[in-house]
């Protein structure tokens, strides 16, 4: 199997040293396997992208000599396949239509507080159908996560991860402007881009268990994942 790797900054700031040593980590996997180093700008934020600060990180990455293989891939370019890859899920009955505002959502999780439960969305449009919204109703998409068992995986860096599926709510997927959320996107990314390899900050380690879950359910082959420890200051 040919290695893909893969680092997908966000242009909302310059390239920091976490971000370039993530950068340096996934060049060297690829290139000491012989495989290819891939780059994905991740500009989905409309209000905080800049093009200026895109071509300041092409530029650092340049100057640190990590030259990556193809074109950069720009995911506000990619919207409709997004969208498409969410409409496919809620017509499959693996993601539905949500109403519930997001002052109701705080209210469930306040009440599941309260009762000494973990504080997320309770599944209240799970079953209500996967009709699309009528008017000019604005609702927001989101999966199914099973409502038992447990995701299991192998990182490269920590070992065997477990997570709980009671651990996790139903993640939304598409925004109520029509935008698709991080979780989606990466995965419909990582997967076209043909990525095996996903080594990146731990700070994420808590997003793998429901890009597994999305992998799955889409029917694509889960890459392998590696979560290295952040970089802190003095003051931690």
């Amino acid at each position: 199997m040919s290695v893909v790797t893969r680092f997908a900054p966000s242009p909302t700031g310059h390239l920091h040293i976490g971000g370039a040593r993530t950068a340096i980590f996934n060049w060297l996997l690829a290139k000491s396997m012989g495989g290819s180093f891939s780059l994905r700008i991740e500009d989905t934020d409309r209000a905080r992208s800049d093009e200026k600060m895109t071509e300041a990180i092409l530029d650092s990455l340049t100057w640190l000599g990590l030259d990556w293989d193809g074109e950069p891939i720009f995911q506000s370019r990619r919207m409709d396949l997004y969208n498409a890859h969410i409409d496919r899920l809620v017509d499959e009955g693996k993601a539905y239509w949500c109403s519930c505002t997001p002052e109701e959502v705080d209210a469930m999780r306040e009440k599941a507080r309260e009762q000494g439960l973990k504080p997320k969305y309770d599944g209240s449009c799970r079953e209500m159908g996967v009709g699309a919204p009528e008017g000019d109703e604005k609702r927001v998409v989101r999966f199914k996560t099973p409502l038992t068992g447990k995701t299991v995986y192998t990182d490269m860096v920590k070992g065997v991860v477990a997570w709980e599926h009671t651990e996790l709510d139903d993640m939304i997927l598409r925004r109520s402007d029509g935008s698709p959320t991080y979780n989606l996107a990466v995965v419909v990314d990582d997967h076209d881009m043909g990525v095996t390899h996903v080594l990146r900050g731990e700070d994420h380690i808590s997003n793998t268990p429901r890009q597994i879950l999305l992998y799955e359910a889409l029917g694509f082959e889960v890459p392998t994942f590696g979560h290295v420890p952040l970089i802190h200051g003095p003051d931690k």
